[in-house]
């Protein structure tokens, strides 16, 4: 139903920013209980996923810009 890519895939690349042991600091950093002050974007061995940390991408912008009323009309 949703993909392969969703909030709770088994398969996810590690990163500090949603790792169970990090706490979120200011942009691009993160307090880890093993390593203290890392990158956002950082990895380690002892990465442990936490979906509820994990921000989904935002949506994308219609653009509008180039619709006209002739691709609303029915025939």
């Amino acid at each position: 139903m949703f993909g392969k890519k969703t909030l709770f895939q088994e398969n996810i690349d590690p990163r500090c920013a949603y790792c169970a042991k990090g706490a979120p600091l200011e942009e691009g950093r993160v307090l880890c209980s093993k390593k203290g002050v890392i990158r956002a974007d950082g990895r380690c061995g002892s990465f442990r996923y936490d979906p509820l940390k994990r921000v989904p991408p935002k949506p994308a912008v219609l653009d509008t810009s180039r619709l006209k009323e002739e691709d609303f009309r029915l025939e």
